[in-house]
């Protein structure tokens, strides 16, 4: 909520803007809009003030938080439903809004049927109305992170939303801390090693750990048709139970709405 520097602020400049797109505000409509727009952070106000005076049109409290709110981080309808159809991949991190996560859960139903056309349009629905009252109780979009397997794809997909301004540099920083590993130790070097194939001394403990791992590999290649079905079956379970988490911290979220 803006204070009251902040307000006297904005009303100079309303006034100012209305003089440019040239309109007269009375005193009495200005300190209304003020009271309607006091919600929004004075960064997201400037931009839509700006947005309104190159557009031109009449200056309204439409027009300044239709602008306000295409400006607040949520991806549209089409990049949030493209982001939810990567939860799908287990191995993927994806990051992620409140109102993704919400409107995914709502979709669950008619995707695990198999219906991915109903599917994106349950999704979308769901997805404009969760949208729609968060910009309405001005809360600012919160994107969050859902760690995947492939520790490479989760230093990428932290980094990109970094890069997209979509989380924090610092939070970034403390994600990042937390995903790598740095190989310090000899053992952590042949584990870097085996997959680069640079040559390295492990000991004897990981050297045996390494052949375990040769060994399962190997074993894997010759798996029986059987064995492949199973281990199909195991990656949809895995699938399963990360859809269900997903489900449950969306049930969470609504409920903490509810509770305000």
């Amino acid at each position: 909520m803006l204070n009251d520097a902040q307000q006297d602020q904005l009303l100079l400049s309303l006034f100012a803007t209305a003089e440019v797109m040239g309109q007269q505000l009375t005193q009495a409509a200005a300190l209304l809009m003020v009271e309607d727009l006091r919600e929004y952070a004075e960064p997201v106000l400037t931009a839509a003030l700006r947005s309104c005076r190159i557009e031109g049109g009449r200056l309204t409290v439409a027009s300044i938080l239709k602008q306000a709110q295409s400006a607040d981080g949520r991806p549209g309808k089409d990049e949030a439903w493209a982001i939810a159809m990567t939860t799908s991949d287990e191995f993927e991190t994806v990051v992620l809004t409140d109102e993704i996560q919400l409107a995914l859960a709502a979709a669950k139903p008619v995707l695990d049927a198999g219906d991915k056309v109903g599917a994106r349009m349950a999704f979308i629905s769901a997805y404009e109305r969760f949208v729609g009252q968060a910009r309405e109780d001005a809360k600012p979009v919160n994107w969050h992170v859902s760690v995947g397997f492939d520790a490479n794809r989760r230093i990428q997909a932290v980094t990109k939303a970094v890069e997209m301004q979509r989380i924090p540099q610092e939070r970034g920083r403390l994600y990042l801390a937390d995903l790598s590993v740095m190989p310090v130790t000899e053992d952590g070097r042949a584990v870097v090693a085996l997959l680069t194939g640079e040559v390295a001394r492990p000991s004897p403990k990981l050297r045996a750990k390494l052949e375990a791992v040769r060994n399962s590999m190997l074993e894997m290649r010759a798996a029986s048709a059987k064995r492949k079905d199973e281990m199909r079956i195991e990656a949809a379970n895995e699938l399963a139970d990360r859809r269900a988490m997903l489900v449950q911290q969306a049930q969470e979220l609504e409920a903490g709405r509810a509770a305000q």
